[in-house]
């Protein structure tokens, strides 16, 4: 079938079940080919194509609700949806999102890039339902690793207690990101091997019939029996006593299957949790055999061969901060490393090989982690919590109350701060200066380059007590030369990189290149411009600033993070507080919007983070003076 010509998912309650096949078949290798050019979601998405074809034939997507956790599942859904002819373009910049986005579709009726948020979403529209007087139906698709964050654990409860109509899915594949941890997931383990629930269940009901039910007492021991043996027979009892009816495990690839439980749940008053298990990767075999979550997501790969096209290029600043913290804990015992579902993409996995007892993944539970890591700081270890700066927003009232409050020596590695690309509005690592700069007792730091980061990370965990966050970008660093010994950096302290007498910059990260290219540019147009390296976002080095502003000196801070509360605004408070009202401060940053998907180039000419636009600001400020001959 051409996959283009499908404009509504209504023409599914029209197809055979050979139909269906023949289309999960084409489905599949449209992703693979499609995929292997942009990147993307491939390994999750090849593992839903049977479930959501199903999804969409046996209920009346938009009027009934379809969630989709996390998101990165819903490229079928897109697909299905009438939205084919849009994938070679997909999270390319102004194409389409990799994440449901309700602007993209009515069919996406919750937006999503986090996990565990799609239970509380259903049970609120379930609710809404009920109070207009509605009867459309409320679905929710969410993944094992994803039922492992509190929030899903907490929906749960309340869905179970209020007794709503509502079908959960629970997409089995035995991995979210990495192989999932916990103590829940070897519950669904051991629900995987016990067979059918529901048929163990009915047999069960029947036998219990037989028995003569005359008299209370009889009946009351009837129950009791019943009650026991469900416990004996069924592990499926997990969700019952949360109040759902239970069904499954069902072969998420098998299409009779699917529709035989999704119509018995669709009768079933009230909530309902069907137990789908998929195989990520279905039908594409390196993505099947993926054991390591490289093909969860991923950029171009050759389609043949399944090889994944990487350029070779400088190290990573995630990789140069594991292989750091390796360096280092083999030195000082204390170090303890945590990630929440990401030791690849945190590179941690290199420091799991060599100290895996030193080592904690879990799971999608960031509150967990960072009070997890308080704990660990009382009893005088040095917990390294890495978490995408997106990710530890999840976190953040465990950061204040937990570590920041009790002053705990604790270390945040922040991964993908700032931009990120294609991963879009949900990912964009821009608001953790602004939400940890106000936090008493926290320190924020940012390296230059790759070199500057091994410091920093030797600094936070050998010279530094307290709460600490050292920020880093995405991808590689620049290819500088890495020092062999690793020393201290000041932190409270800044760095001149370039001297000037008209003007000050001060900026950091990966600010720092388009600053120096665009003080070379206004040399030439005779305006001399000072470079700062503020690496110590907090503190702020404020002998240098109250020396700028004895020099009466104009300032304009660059950020790749939002300007409201950030950088450009610690300094504004300083010079405004310590009453030096005449320096004039132009700050330029992340505006308050969310920024969508694209190239991080793309998205800095979006927002205007260019060396063009910087000699703009600094030419409002400073008047542009003839070249010196």
């Amino acid at each position: 079938m051409d996959l283009s010509s499908i404009k509504d998912p209504a023409l599914l309650k029209k197809c055979s079940k050979t139909e269906l096949e023949d289309l999960a078949q084409d489905i599949r290798h449209f992703l693979i080919e499609k995929l292997s050019v942009t990147g993307g979601h491939l390994g999750p998405n090849l593992g839903v194509v049977e479930l959501t074809l199903i999804l969409h034939q046996l209920f009346e997507s938009p009027r009934d609700k379809i969630i989709w956790d996390v998101g990165h599942q819903a490229y079928v859904h897109k697909i299905l949806t009438g939205r084919a002819n849009q994938f070679d373009q997909l999270r390319q910049y102004k194409g389409l999102c990799g994440f449901p986005k309700r602007s993209e579709s009515e069919h996406d009726v919750w937006e999503t890039g986090h996990s565990s948020t799609s239970l509380s979403a259903a049970m609120g529209m379930a609710v809404a339902r009920d109070i207009k007087g509605t009867n459309e139906k409320i679905v929710a698709v969410i993944g094992d690793g994803a039922l492992t964050g509190g929030m899903a654990l907490e929906a749960l409860n309340h869905i179970g207690h209020e007794q709503k109509d509502l079908i959960v899915v629970l997409n089995d594949n035995e991995m979210s990101i990495a192989p999932n941890v916990g103590a829940l997931h070897n519950v669904l383990g051991r629900l995987r091997t016990a067979g059918k629930y529901q048929k163990a269940k009915d047999e069960l009901e029947m036998l219990l019939k037989r028995i003569p039910a005359f008299g209370g007492r009889i009946a009351s021991t009837a129950e009791r029996v019943k009650d026991s043996l469900k416990y004996l027979l069924v592990s499926g009892i997990f969700f019952e006593e949360l109040g759902f009816t239970y069904l499954g495990p069902v072969d998420g690839h098998d299409l009779d299957d699917l529709t035989t439980n999704f119509n018995y749940a669709k009768k079933t008053k009230g909530p309902v949790i069907i137990h789908v298990i998929t195989k990520k990767g279905k039908g594409y075999a390196p993505a099947e055999n993926d054991a390591l979550g490289t093909w969860h997501g991923l950029g171009p790969y050759k389609m043949e061969s399944g090889e994944v096209v990487k350029k070779p290029g400088p190290p990573s600043y995630s990789g140069v901060f594991a292989n750091t913290l390796k360096k280092v804990a083999r030195e000082d015992k204390r170090v303890v490393a945590l990630t929440a579902a990401m030791p690849g993409g945190t590179k941690l996995d290199v420091f799991a090989n060599e100290f895996p007892d030193r080592m904690f993944d879990v799971g999608i539970a960031e509150q967990h982690a960072t009070t997890m890591a308080a704990g660990l700081a009382t009893q005088g270890l040095k917990p390294v919590f890495a978490v995408y700066s997106t990710f530890l927003q999840r976190g953040y009232d465990q950061v204040v109350h937990d570590v920041c409050r009790q002053n705990l020596n604790v270390f945040f590695a922040i991964d993908r701060a700032g931009l990120v690309g294609a991963d879009g509005e949900t990912h964009q690592g821009v608001f953790d200066i602004s939400y940890l700069r106000h936090l008493p007792n926290m320190k924020i730091l940012m390296p230059k380059d790759e070199n500057e980061l091994q410091h920093m990370i030797y600094t936070a965990v050998c010279y530094d007590d307290g709460p600490i966050a050292v920020r880093y970008p995405r991808g590689n660093g620049y290819g500088v030369k890495m020092d062999d010994e690793l020393k201290q950096i000041p932190i409270g302290k800044w760095e001149i990189l370039k001297e000037g007498n008209d003007l000050t910059i001060l900026t950091f990260g990966t600010t720092i290149p388009i600053a120096l290219e665009a003080a070379e540019l206004l040399e030439k147009e005779g305006i001399s411009v000072d470079v700062v390296n503020a690496r110590s976002i907090k503190p702020m080095d404020e002998e240098m600033l109250a020396e700028l502003a004895l020099k009466n000196r104009p300032i304009l801070t660059v950020e790749e993070a939002a300007l409201q509360g950030g950088f450009g605004s610690a300094v504004l408070e300083y010079f405004h507080d310590n009453g030096f009202h005449s320096t004039v401060v132009e700050r330029m940053g992340v505006p308050d919007r969310f920024i969508e998907h694209g190239s991080v180039k793309e998205l800095w000419e979006e927002i205007g983070l260019t060396s063009q636009n910087i000699i703009k600001s600094v030419e409002k400020i400073i008047p542009r003076k003839r070249q010196r001959a």
